[in-house]
């Protein structure tokens, strides 16, 4: 068998692309840690949320999920997540899990509330709404449509 060389120059060509396009796309990836304050959240199902995953107000990056423990004596979850200092949050704010995509992850997304009282390192969010999947959402809105 003989060897082309337009072949091997179109292998080199094919592996610079992938390289450059490898490149291209770590150097998108938001890997930024935010450090700050923890505060902690229950919740009946937190849906595949990772740690690492975003915690966002108003679709900005604020902080990150530190942790997800079980709790066995009510298995619920607790979910640890750090705060960037500069953010002061409200103690009655709310903090639902969704989704990034149809395909993506998970993040937390934080909704301030109104009080003057403000949540500190290690506090509580008391108030949450639970990861609720596309099958879920689709049923409710089929039973509710029924009736």
């Amino acid at each position: 068998m003989k060897k082309n060389p337009v072949e091997t120059i179109l292998g080199f060509c094919v592996l610079i692309f992938t390289g450059v396009f490898l490149f291209f796309a770590a150097s998108r990836v938001d890997r930024k840690s935010i450090s700050g304050y923890e505060v902690t959240a229950n919740f009946l199902k937190i849906g595949g949320l990772e740690v690492g995953a975003d915690v966002r107000i108003a679709g900005i990056k604020v902080g990150s999920v530190l942790e997800t423990n079980l709790k066995t004596d009510d298995y619920t979850a607790d979910v640890v997540l750090s705060i960037d200092n500069a953010v002061k949050l409200p103690i009655d704010s709310v903090a639902a899990i969704s989704d990034v995509g149809m395909m993506g992850g998970k993040y937390v997304a934080l909704t301030p509330g109104k009080s003057k009282i403000l949540l500190t390192h290690n506090s509580k969010i008391q108030n949450t709404k639970n990861y609720k999947s596309l099958e879920e959402s689709v049923s409710e809105f089929i039973f509710l449509s029924t009736n």
